[in-house]
């Protein structure tokens, strides 16, 4: 892993604050990930984050993990904050969890196995099969199928999920042939899905159990090189629509093939999913914001 430990900003303010950080990704969805242990970085505003994530005038990511003590009471062993590249505070995500998880086992010898923490959509357990890191998720909810919607003026019929975070759902004949920008921002602002919006996801099916996938992320405002709680929603979708086995292959635009796993209760409800891909240290750096 590269070092830059002299990363300083061309023209930082007198209040400017020196941030220690690592450069992950997850399959493609970048992170830039600081260790608040010790609360140093508690008073970190909304523009320093957004100004961290820039991608011409700060480090450059999809958004920013900072791992923290878990809150008094709870069993777990840290606590997972996740902020959108524009500084808001976001519930979860997938490949930022993937990535947290790999961190904080750097941390200590202590845990080699598996890490537990508290998220604001609930506690979440990481497990390191291999080369990969596998996140048991939260149950799903807020389950919608077959929504008719207008885009554009057209028809069409989406599905929609809350896997962490909301996810709509369109299933499309090639996700080459879209212009996810477009398409994801109308879903993403639609009326059917206000005041909160959602993230949008648009997948294709290569065969029975294997899909490829395109997510417009909320927050990002565009579309990333891949989503993990946007993996997660469209395999479930996909098994509603063809049931198709776990787990589910879900290639994504970075380029990396992330699996689902799932159980389904007597009830029809999603448990024990879990989501296995990649997490990656690129490099540590400093810079000041």
């Amino acid at each position: 892993m590269t070092h830059f430990s002299n990363a300083k900003s061309p023209n930082p303010s007198d209040n400017a604050m020196e941030i220690h950080f690592t450069k992950m990704n997850g399959a493609g969805n970048d992170f830039v990930v600081i260790d608040n242990r010790s609360g140093i970085y508690d008073d970190l505003t909304k523009e320093q984050i957004e100004r961290l994530c820039d991608r011409h005038r700060g480090v450059g990511a999809d958004g920013m993990l900072a791992i923290e003590q878990p809150v008094e009471g709870s069993s777990s062993q840290y606590r997972f904050r996740y902020y959108n590249a524009d500084g808001g505070e976001a519930e979860m995500c997938g490949n930022g969890a993937r990535c947290f998880a790999r961190f904080a086992r750097n941390l200590t010898t202590e845990f080699e196995d598996e890490i537990s923490f508290d998220t604001i959509a609930g506690p979440l357990v990481a497990t390191f099969p291999g080369e990969d890191v596998c996140i048991d998720m939260s149950d799903p909810f807020d389950i919608e199928s077959d929504i008719e919607l207008s885009l554009s003026g057209t028809p069409q019929t989406v599905h929609f999920m809350n896997t962490g975070v909301p996810h709509v759902v369109l299933p499309v004949a090639d996700v080459t042939a879209v212009d996810i920008v477009a398409v994801g921002r109308e879903l993403r602002f639609h009326e059917h899905f206000a005041p909160a919006g959602t993230n949008a996801n648009i997948h294709h099916v290569i065969e029975n159990g294997h899909i490829r996938l395109r997510t417009y992320e909320r927050g990002v405002e565009g579309e990333t090189l891949a989503c993990g709680t946007g993996v997660v929603a469209n395999a479930l979708v996909h098994h509603q629509l063809t049931g198709a086995a776990s787990p589910i292959a879900v290639d994504v635009q970075g380029g990396d093939t992330l699996k689902v796993e799932f159980e389904k209760d007597a009830d029809g409800n999603y448990r024990n999913v879990k989501l296995i891909g990649p997490a990656d240290f690129v490099f540590d750096g400093t810079i000041s914001i």
